[in-house]
């Protein structure tokens, strides 16, 4: 415990876009049965929790089979006038539980949860991941997602309600603006 306390001034600055929980992570249940082949392509951010690292506009992720069987990962967003794109790899870790992705946008870093708590496939995905820190707290992050650039409002609350469900507090979730995208994108 005092180590953690003695690297909270280090960590925090490096968090401080995140949303910080005490304690460890939830565990939620994830989509069962999930088909990793029907979750192929391209999923529009509707909502999320803040993160650094999504701090743009007309957000979105393609998903895409890469001929080693990893997952191509490629997130695009317009930040400060310019499209800024990243791309990483996602595995499945565990065949049991295929709706348990990881993904990892360096080859220096572990694979973080990708976890898709629900999905139809067709308009919409609700996702979440979450790190631990010692067992003191973790740091969570959250998303719906949908096949178009909208979702209808019942969507929506359909889906945080998922959240709620697991205990995942989503009081800091922010739409994505995603208006004028065919413009810049």
């Amino acid at each position: 415990m005092a180590t953690v306390i003695l690297l909270l001034p280090v960590i925090l600055p490096l968090i401080s876009a995140q949303t910080l929980h005490w304690g460890p992570c939830p565990t939620p249940m994830v989509q069962p049965n999930f088909d990793l082949n029907q979750y192929l392509g391209k999923w529009y951010e509707i909502e999320k929790l803040p993160a650094r690292f999504e701090r743009g506009t007309c957000i979105e992720a393609n998903y895409a089979i890469r001929p080693d069987h990893s997952i191509q990962v490629r997130n695009c967003q317009t930040y400060k006038g310019k499209v800024r794109t990243a791309e990483g790899t996602a595995v499945i870790q565990d065949i049991r539980e295929p709706a348990k992705l990881g993904v990892s946008f360096s080859y220096f870093t572990p694979y973080s949860p990708y976890w898709i708590l629900s999905t139809d496939y067709t308009s919409m995905a609700v996702v979440y991941s979450c790190t631990d820190v010692m067992r003191v707290f973790h740091i969570d992050y959250a998303w719906i997602l949908g096949r178009s650039r909208i979702l209808p409002p019942e969507h929506v609350f359909r889906a945080k309600e998922l959240f709620y469900r697991d205990n995942i507090d989503i009081s800091t979730m922010k739409p994505t603006d995603q208006s004028d995208c065919d413009k810049i994108l």
